[in-house]
């Protein structure tokens, strides 16, 4: 076995048994660590496959922004872990058939080289001056322009969905008309009253 295979494997096993302890953690603050190691880890991988800007990425934009965010918003929050459990059997059966999926692919893969996979050769390795950065961007905005067109379109839908859901009126949410804030006049909000002066008898 040579050093690239081990280290794939290394970072694998840790990527799987993180994957377990996300969802068989019974804490949600565990469960959220347990998924930034996944994400560490995947970017492990990811730098071996050469891939470093989007190893780059992966730390920097989720397990550094949305992480945390998640990680503080389960600290705030007062789960009740009981009402989670309710549901667990209901779903058991869908989530059987996925586990079976990934088995077979992870035994498709582990089991390539003795169906021929392993004969085909490695990719050559990059030019001087090469960058996948350069790369990647070449290809988003040439080949897959339209599908990342798409994909944008997608999320500015679903962040105007997002918004309209949650500012949508209540009749227990108070909520102030900027509106009427701007067309308030001074007489409405202050009364000035012109009361004589007194003067204090001195007994």
């Amino acid at each position: 076995m040579t050093f690239s295979e081990f280290t794939f494997y290394f970072f694998s096993t840790i990527l799987v048994l993180s994957a377990l302890g996300v969802i068989t953690a019974r804490n949600p603050v565990h469960a959220v660590l347990c998924l930034v190691l996944c994400f560490f880890t995947s970017a492990a991988i990811w730098m071996q496959l050469q891939a470093e800007f989007l190893a780059i990425v992966l730390v920097l934009v989720y397990v550094g922004a949305v992480m945390v965010l998640f990680l503080f918003v389960v600290m705030m929050l007062d789960i009740n872990m009981a009402r989670l459990r309710e549901g667990f059997w209901s779903y058991l059966p869908l989530g059987g058939v996925v586990a079976l999926l990934l088995v077979a692919e992870m035994v498709i893969v582990l089991g390539g080289r003795y169906a021929g996979f392993g004969d085909m050769p490695a990719p050559p390795p990059p030019a001087a001056g090469y960058s996948n950065t350069k790369e990647l961007g070449r290809l988003i905005y040439t080949d897959y322009v339209y599908p990342f067109e798409i994909a944008a379109v997608i999320l500015l839908v679903a962040i105007v969905s997002a918004i309209a859901i949650t500012l949508r009126r209540r009749k227990q949410t108070k909520y102030i008309d900027p509106a009427q804030q701007i067309n308030v006049r001074r007489g409405d909000r202050v009364r000035i009253v012109s009361m004589p002066s007194e003067k204090k008898e001195q007994g």
